[in-house]
């Protein structure tokens, strides 16, 4: 009888053992993967991830991870992981004539290996909030999306879809009507909301708890808005001022009405002091305010005359009603005489050669491009490696311009435990490459595959999601 025990048992073993190693213990393993640490540049070679889900279980040596038993396995044998790009700087909008072909923007992120936007204000919110909610519980391919939904703005704003206020009465309404959205973010921009109004909807939003971003009224200073309670400053171009030995007497000029903010920038280009805007830059870091520069739209704007993007490529990604929203700008670049344009590259050249100085300060930058529409040619998915490469051309290394995606996007919401990094207990989002972006930032546009909440995406299925883009607005053209 106790034989016969034994027996069974050593049977039972070994039907055990026989089920673990058929059954998956993994969603997904990575063998062979060369990891990149983004905060040190460090490469951690020859690693296996484990995948359960859409966060990462394990990371272990190839060689020790032999045994690892998945439902799918990747073969990456001298490529490299990062975590996912953020883009923190992009725009649905265009009316409800156009909600069709801005959803169809969520996976030409995914296709370019952009796995997190902040969508910072239009005319869609309510679908954007709705696609935040599909995203997440996985009904709908796309970016995870943080969003400010509609922003706020005075009467009579030249944007569409804003909350436009008057009064403090009227503020504390808009951020009622923001809290019961809730929105991630709240956004604040001057075309026509008064300095001291916009003061108060900055101190207002921070004291609700806000991450708080804007565009900067002339007449209020940087580390008064950052004081204030300001997060971020979107567009590199509200920069400059901080740099002027005139700030306080242009300020007061513009105040006044006796000149405009607009006749101003040139002399702020030609004034520009690095070493006291410098000590400007980090008292917005000592309180916490970063900048979004969105060069890549500048860029694009600034040289129209020499490339007029109508060949683009990218082009056929987007659809006839996307792309007819460029034409404002361009329509009114063309508009400008030599002079203009001679000095609106000189103005691009000057706002890229500010990036060391904010670097040097210890100011975070945050990668955002502007994409979406109304900004004409910058593509969605495709213009955060451009405006990551302006930022090597502009100084930062490779490493540094990475950070400013990967890291300072998830550190801006407060999501380092999450994000950032590729480590055990961490969102499997992550970009696999084909050579390291630490030595050459172009390494990001050469995927090999993408990991997005934990679903795997060769690159043949990348270029898949192309390529039926492409053949969908063909066919509404």
């Amino acid at each position: 009888m106790r034989n016969l025990l034994i027996l069974v048992g050593v049977v039972l073993m070994r039907q055990i053992s026989l089920a673990q190693a058929t059954d998956p213990r993994y969603d997904v393993v990575i063998h062979a993967v060369n990891i990149l640490d983004v905060s040190t540049g460090k490469v951690a070679e020859n690693q296996s991830i484990a995948i359960l889900a859409d966060s990462i279980a394990a990371i272990a040596s190839t060689k020790s991870a032999k045994k690892w038993r998945a439902k799918r396995t990747i073969q990456a044998a001298g490529k490299y992981v990062i975590p996912g790009l953020w883009d923190m700087h992009v725009h649905f909008g265009g009316g409800d004539t156009l909600i069709d072909e801005n959803r169809n923007l969520l996976p030409l992120f995914i296709a370019n290996g952009v796995t997190t936007v902040r969508d910072c204000a239009a005319d869609l919110s309510p679908q954007v909030l709705a696609w935040r909610e599909g995203i997440a519980e996985g009904k709908i391919l796309g970016p995870n999306i943080f969003t400010s939904g509609p922003k706020i703005e005075g009467k009579n704003s030249i944007w569409p879809g804003d909350q436009e206020i008057g009064n403090e009465e009227e503020l504390a309404q808009a951020l009622d009507s923001l809290d019961a959205l809730g929105v991630d973010f709240v956004k604040i921009t001057d075309s026509a909301l008064s300095p001291d109004l916009f003061l108060k909807s900055v101190e207002a939003a921070h004291e609700r708890g806000y991450k708080v971003s804007g565009h900067i009224p002339f007449v209020l200073k940087l580390e008064t808005l950052s004081e204030a309670g300001l997060s971020t400053v979107e567009h590199m171009s509200y920069m400059l001022k901080a740099g002027s030995p005139q700030e306080d007497e242009l300020i007061a000029k513009v105040a006044s009405g006796e000149i405009k903010a607009g006749d101003v920038q040139k002399p702020l280009v030609a004034n520009f002091d690095p070493q006291r805007a410098t000590l400007v830059y980090a008292k917005l870091k000592a309180n916490g305010t970063a900048v979004v520069p969105t060069l890549v739209g500048t860029q694009i704007t600034s040289f129209l005359d020499e490339n007029n993007h109508q060949q683009d490529a990218e082009l056929k990604y987007l659809g006839p009603g996307l792309i007819s929203t460029y034409a404002w700008r361009v329509n009114r670049a063309q508009k400008e005489n030599p002079e203009q344009v001679a000095f609106r590259k000189e103005m691009y050249r000057k706002l890229v050669s500010m990036l060391p100085v904010i670097k040097k300060s210890g100011m975070d930058i945050i990668a955002g491009t502007d994409a979406g529409f109304l900004n004409s040619f910058i593509y969605p998915g495709f213009a955060l490696h451009k405006e990551l490469q302006i930022f090597v051309e502009g100084g930062l290394t490779p490493l540094e311009a990475l950070q400013t995606s990967i890291l300072n996007g998830p550190k801006y919401f407060g999501l380092l435990a999450k994000y950032g990094s590729v480590e055990v207990g961490k969102k499997a989002d992550l970009l696999l490459l084909n050579n390291n972006p630490a030595q050459n930032i172009k390494a990001t546009e050469d995927r090999f595959a993408l990991i997005r909440a934990g679903k795997v995406y060769t690159r043949k299925d990348l270029d898949a999601m192309l390529m039926k883009l492409a053949e969908l607005n063909r066919q509404t053209k």
